[in-house]
């Protein structure tokens, strides 16, 4: 028996390489923060793609290992002391594999924190407000008269993308020169409001000028090209 087998999401989704991370998710804004995080690293692990058209993620399998039924999740079968760790929260498990690997999260207390409280930004304030708007703009304005709920996440969205056009000027990544776990968070949340959403004429995304320069950065990194189509949807 291998560590993984006391899992019950392994029988829904088994796994062919036991001694592999194993990252269970599908390739939206919060998803490919891990796929992107494992690409970066390096670390060897196998993906299991869960589909919301089948409504996947309400399955009682995945529900035992993350019982507020979102991706991404993960399982380390090496995890701490060697022995096996599950894991939900994208940002959570963006802070385990930097800290599992000593990479794109400094050592420096100043920095980290730092670093931290720009992904804290990304879980609070971009995430939330970018689907919002993204899913009044989208999907569900047409059908809504009254304005105010989407005025309210466009008003707000703008907002975070002025903070972030002020944080960008002048650096390369969040932190500047070095490329972290906040940029890993931040970017595909802009990549989806200005692409699967289409909402850059709406929100006025050529107002923020150092914007599409930072995302262009982004989208142009090998790991982070591979990460955005894993797990490959069916």
């Amino acid at each position: 028996m291998t560590p993984l087998d006391t899992f019950p999401i392994t029988k829904k989704w088994p796994a062919r390489h036991p001694e592999r991370l194993q990252l269970y998710s599908l390739p939206t804004p919060n998803g490919v923060k891990a796929s992107i995080m494992l690409e970066e690293t390096g670390l060897p692990f196998e993906a299991h793609l869960v589909s919301f058209e089948s409504n996947d993620q309400l399955s009682p399998a995945f529900l035992s290992l993350n019982p507020n039924n979102k991706i991404p999740a993960i399982i380390d079968p090496d995890g701490p002391g060697g022995r096996p760790l599950a894991l939900f929260e994208s940002g959570a498990i963006l802070i385990y594999l930097a800290e599992k690997t000593g990479r794109f999260l400094s050592a420096d207390p100043a920095a980290r924190y730092e670093t931290l409280q720009w992904l804290m930004f990304q879980m609070g304030g971009v995430g939330p407000m970018f689907g919002q708007f993204g899913f009044f703009h989208k999907f569900a304005g047409k059908d809504f008269e009254d304005k105010r709920p989407r005025d309210r996440y466009l008003n707000e969205t703008r907002r975070l993308l002025a903070v972030l056009n002020q944080r960008m000027a002048g650096r390369d990544w969040i932190m500047g020169q070095d490329y972290t776990i906040a940029d890993i968070a931040i970017w595909p949340w802009l990549r989806t409001l200005v692409g699967f959403y289409g909402a850059s004429e709406q929100v006025g995304f050529s107002e923020f000028t150092e914007l599409p320069r930072v995302l262009a950065a982004f989208e142009q990194r090998p790991a982070v090209q591979r990460g955005l189509n894993i797990p490959p949807r069916s």
